[in-house]
């Protein structure tokens, strides 16, 4: 198992959804984000859902203006919606590389749509109580390269009324459910995406929030609006003082390890054994944790 589960699924940090009857909207969402969900689900109404189809396929059928498969994901309809089975013929004929699988509760969904698209990675979206207490067979399907949770269905199949607090803050059985898949997604080696953040306005908030997320693991952060952008990337973009540590580190990692400069960022951290740097113990965690920086570093291409 790789050190850096981003090596399986990197696209991130911002992640927008995009409603596939808006097509026009398209461009504008790959051009603005990291990566974009053309979402078949939850964002268009029953009686458009054919058309929906159709914007998808022809957004990535589109020859030169076609939208990037490698930077474009879909988001299929639920299992029992009876719109499933035709959103997968509708996708079988195009380049798509990754879809996210709604409201996904057992591994059955994932045969379904593993079989209808051959070679596709599976993005299972976590977001109900039974899709919760069989995250782990979920994460550990065949055809999963990472996960998304969300929780607005979340509260609502357990029974409750809102998912955060008057301050904004999380409930907590909201909070339980994130860290506990979390910690799935690290058990298993696979990435996992951060939630969308659905009160829009609040841009302090979704800081807070996205500078957690990325600190404790999460690839990435979905999003619903361009203006969470900028602060999804802010909080995954590493400052001048920690690059400047990393490297720092790496390059002691080097020496200790005997490795070529320049080896170090993505070598086997169990090359070295325990060393000083700075007056702090480096070992093998720390290791990995730096090569997250670095990489991290590489995709979004600034400092702050």
């Amino acid at each position: 198992m790789s050190h850096l589960a981003s090596d399986r699924f990197g696209l991130g940090p911002a992640l927008m959804f995009c409603p596939a009857s808006r097509p026009e909207l398209f461009g504008k969402a790959a051009e603005a984000a990291d990566a974009v969900i053309i979402d078949l689900e939850d964002a268009v109404v029953s009686g458009a859902k054919e058309i929906a189809r159709d914007n998808a396929v022809q957004a990535l059928n589109a020859g030169e203006e076609s939208l990037d498969p490698a930077r474009t994901l879909v988001r299929v309809n639920a299992p029992g919606s009876g719109e499933l089975e035709d959103d997968l013929r509708a996708l079988a004929g195009t380049e798509i590389r990754f879809v996210v699988v709604s409201k996904a509760e057992r591994t059955e969904v994932l045969d379904r749509v593993a079989a209808a698209l051959p070679g596709v990675g599976l993005i299972p979206q976590i977001e109900t109580p039974v899709g919760v207490l069989n995250d782990l067979a979920l994460a550990q399907h065949r055809a999963t390269v990472a996960l998304l949770w969300g929780t607005e269905d979340l509260i609502a199949g357990i029974g409750g009324t809102t998912s955060r607090t008057s301050d904004g803050s999380q409930r907590e059985i909201i909070r339980f459910t994130r860290n506990r898949l979390l910690l799935t997604a690290g058990a298993v080696g696979v990435p996992i995406i951060d939630a969308v953040f659905t009160r829009v306005p609040d841009l302090q908030r979704l800081a807070v929030e996205t500078e957690d997320a990325c600190a404790s693991g999460f690839i990435g952060k979905a999003c619903i609006h361009p203006k969470q952008i900028a602060p999804i990337r802010q909080a995954y973009t590493p400052t001048a003082t920690d690059l400047e540590w990393a490297k720092g580190v790496i390059a002691a990692f080097e020496n200790t390890a005997g490795l070529a400069p320049g080896a170090g960022h993505r070598a086997d951290p169990e090359l070295s054994g325990a060393f000083s740097f700075r007056g702090e113990m480096i070992d093998m965690p720390v290791i990995i944790q730096v090569q997250r920086i670095l990489t991290r570093f590489e995709s979004i291409g600034r400092v702050v």
